[in-house]
């Protein structure tokens, strides 16, 4: 086992990391930007290291930067996150140039499924079902128009380099086809710096569900169910569940096989994850994540197993110590990302101080978060605040017992997601699991959340008690409250480190 890992992320996960770092017995290094100085990973790491300006192309993009100090605090290994770096070939091949261990996938495999053309290609070598389209980037808009007229209407036009719905575009006739294909691959070079677009048969409304995966070099490659990630807005994952409240024992099992012999097709290490869809029974490769997932609670709620240890111990050269056979399901799991965005106004980001937050605890219930009193919410990063995670032996049960968690949750200074999550845990569809990726189309309702009147006078009395506490002083003016937190003293004992 490894005795130190940098972490080359930042907020919810990186936290998420320190902790499985810690009770394996391994010292976890934080490094942040400017505007993360006193964040709870940033705390809660054994060392800390400042990187650069706020801006991610200035800190937590810099490859180089992050490998010096890996290198110079002793790290053995670096673990990469979600987003960011952790999906990057060049990255992993300088991490292990340098001498150190990438906790993932190798440069060839992220390689390998990172070319959504490519990939497609070689899915369809392994006998995997993709859906029908092309096998290469489209040359022209000409030659998208024959691809989509052979296998007919509507299409989908995908950047080949792409992911999180950039470079994507729903053709549904023949007079769509030049602009959209123009149009796609000028955003997937803005994106990935590659205007490479391939296209794809159009389903109309399947459900999104994914494989988890977990392979270590030993030749042992297991699945451990899938996970339901069909309510979308704008291609990005709103809520997630795990177990699909519709597949069955068979089709979990040819699921789970496909997404094995995908991942076996690229000699695949670590913790990864199939994306699928599913319709009327039949389901079809979409694309492989070469990293942990944002919603990988639900999978291990479900199955016991911790995830980002797994990944930290399959990278130190341990063997998974369980067969398929051996992967059971407990229960039923729902995680609703907690965003800084504004339901009541399109979603758009809101900033700001987070002056106070009151996080739902009871049975079954699992907080992921990112922020403190006194953390600055800016535009600089994803919105995702935390994610609101509960188990219990039902759907319909973990269903109610999400809608009281989310009642207790209090983030005061910022607009959240909360309301629209609150909104959908009471919708009859979801609560029947009547789910596919068009949900939100049908309950457009659920997307511009007002408050009711009830909510406005808690918030006001909640907001006119804050501020009479603060008159009185007792408590602490919002602009310290973090740093009284966490006293000097704690940074020096955890052999705190401000470079």
């Amino acid at each position: 086992m490894f005795n130190k890992i940098l972490i080359a992320n930042r907020g919810e996960i990186a936290l998420r990391v320190i902790r499985a770092a810690h009770e394996l017995g391994v010292k976890a290094v934080a490094v942040y930007s400017e505007a993360d100085r006193l964040a709870p990973h940033v705390l809660a790491a054994d060392e800390a290291y400042l990187i650069g300006p706020a801006p991610s192309a200035q800190s937590y993009l810099k490859a180089d930067v992050l490998i010096d100090v890996a290198k110079r605090c002793g790290a053995e290994a670096i673990h990469p996150g979600y987003g960011f770096l952790s999906e990057r070939a060049h990255f992993i091949q300088a991490v292990r140039d340098a001498g150190l261990v990438f906790i993932g996938p190798s440069a060839e495999a992220v390689t390998a499924m990172g070319d959504k053309t490519a990939a497609r290609a070689r899915m369809i070598d392994a006998g995997v079902p993709v859906v029908p389209g092309t096998k290469e980037a489209l040359a022209d808009a000409a030659e998208a128009r024959r691809v989509a007229g052979e296998i007919g209407y509507p299409v989908l036009l995908k950047a080949a380099a792409g992911g999180g719905g950039k470079g994507m575009r729903i053709v549904r006739g023949e007079d769509e086809i030049e602009k959209a294909f123009e149009s796609a691959g000028n955003e997937a070079q803005a994106a990935f710096g590659d205007r490479s677009v391939y296209v794809e048969k159009y389903l109309d409304g399947p459900r999104h569900i994914e494989i988890q995966l977990l392979a270590d070099r030993h030749g042992n490659t297991l699945h451990l169910g899938e996970r339901e990630c069909s309510i979308q807005r704008r291609h990005q994952k709103l809520i997630e569940e795990a177990p699909s409240a519709v597949l069955t024992p068979d089709e979990r099992a040819a699921m789970g096989a496909m997404a094995v012999a995908a991942a076996r097709a690229v000699n695949y290490e670590g913790a990864g994850t199939v994306e699928c869809l599913y319709q009327n029974g039949e389901f079809y490769f979409l694309e492989m994540n070469t990293r942990i997932q944002v919603e990988h609670p639900v999978t291990e709620l479900v199955t016991g197993i911790d995830l980002v240890q797994w990944q930290i111990r399959i990278a130190a050269g341990e063997k998974l110590p369980f067969a398929q056979d051996d992967i059971t399901f407990t229960g039923h799991a729902i995680e609703c990302r907690i965003t800084s965005e504004d339901p009541a106004n399109s979603f758009l980001p809101s900033t700001g101080r987070i002056q106070n937050l009151l996080i739902p605890s009871g049975p079954g219930v699992r907080w992921d978060g990112g922020i403190t009193p006194g953390v600055e919410v800016g535009l600089f990063y994803d919105p995702m605040l935390a994610k609101l995670i509960v188990h219990a032996p039902t759907r319909i049960e973990a269903v109610d017992r999400m809608k009281r968690a989310l009642a207790e949750l209090r983030v005061e200074g910022v607009d959240t997601s909360v309301p629209f999550h609150l909104r959908v845990m009471d919708e009859p569809e979801f609560r029947e699991g009547r789910l596919d990726i068009k949900y939100l189309d049908r309950h457009e309702e659920l997307l511009s959340v007002q408050p009711d009147e009830d909510t406005i006078r808690a918030a006001a009395l909640a907001a006119a008690l804050l501020e009479e506490e603060r008159r009185t002083h007792r408590v602490m003016p919002r602009a310290t409250s973090t740093a009284a937190a966490a006293p000097a003293s704690g940074w020096r004992q955890r052999g705190w480190k401000n470079r």
